[in-house]
């Protein structure tokens, strides 16, 4: 069994500003902490470009006890092709509703079930009860699968989530009880991640990746970068495997310990995210 940990979801954003409003303001997000990086991440964590980057985490509260949103900013680019890949992230919070009506931003419904978009097109599901004060508001993450089955052996029988629900169609999944949930629904055909795909990440103990490496490895699976450390300016420095399932659907696995510390709630990141969106010439 892995001891594994939900920690966000990976969007790359071509709107800064626009971005930042709808998750503060309408979502009603906190930024937890922003980074700058003058060329690309050895992980690809910004997508396969050389380029300045910045990375911004936000979400409900802090990254120990809470799944957040990591948006990923590449400077000069201002537009990424969406494909079929990411169906929509689904939180608990009436009151996003109403800062979306009060803000005209607009709700759409789908299956009888309300969403809106942030800007990029990915889909915020929400369920209409009181955000809730004892746990995390962000429930679940979907994905796209092209086949189900494959799907769950890989997360299930290699990674050893545990299956919480299950239908024909569709599988959710999680490491446990209390933790964001990973949920997988077949759409009958291939999955498209054009260029907007994103990235999940967990965290496991340290002494766990070599693990995952070995077990990836035996079954001949896809491991798009090999165990290697990643550093950020004046934080801590963490190790991470990046793999791809069978529907190529990125997954990062970080040393939890090292993770916790890089993870801190920066309390001037705030103010740092609106420095450099003002001062961010690229779109000019």
């Amino acid at each position: 069994m892995i001891n594994g940990r939900a920690l966000h979801f990976v969007f790359k954003v071509a709107d800064r500003t626009l971005t930042a409003k709808f998750y503060r303001e309408i979502l009603g997000m906190k930024v937890l902490r922003h980074e700058e990086f003058s060329e690309g991440c050895e992980a690809a964590c910004n997508g396969p470009y050389a380029n300045r980057w910045s990375k911004t985490m936000i979400g409900y509260g802090p990254e120990d006890t809470h799944f957040v949103v990591e948006l990923t900013y590449n400077y000069g680019i201002t537009y990424y092709e969406q494909g079929n890949d990411f169906l929509g992230l689904t939180i608990q919070s009436s009151e996003s509703l109403k800062r979306a009506a009060a803000a005209n931003w607009p709700v759409k419904e789908q299956n009888g079930l309300k969403y809106v978009e942030a800007p990029g097109g990915y889909k915020f599901y929400i369920i209409d009860k009181p955000q809730p004060v004892d746990k995390d508001p962000v429930v679940k993450v979907s994905l796209a699968s092209s086949n189900l089955a494959k799907s769950i052996d890989y997360w299930n029988g290699l990674l050893t989530l545990k299956i919480f629900e299950k239908s024909n169609k569709s599988v959710l999944l999680g490491f446990s009880e209390d933790q964001a949930k990973l949920e997988f629904v077949d759409i009958g055909g291939p999955v498209n991640h054009a260029k907007a795909y994103g990235r999940i990440a967990f965290s496991c103990p340290f002494d766990e990746q070599p693990v995952i490496d070995k077990k990836i490895q035996e079954t001949k699976g896809k491991i798009l970068t090999p165990l290697i450390s990643l550093d950020t300016p004046g934080k801590a420095t963490v190790r991470v495997i990046i793999l791809a399932d069978p529907d190529d659907h990125e997954i990062c696995f970080v040393d939890d310990e090292s993770f916790r510390q890089l993870s801190q709630v920066d309390p001037a990141s705030d103010a740092d995210l609106d420095k450099f969106i003002k001062s961010d010439k690229s779109r000019n």
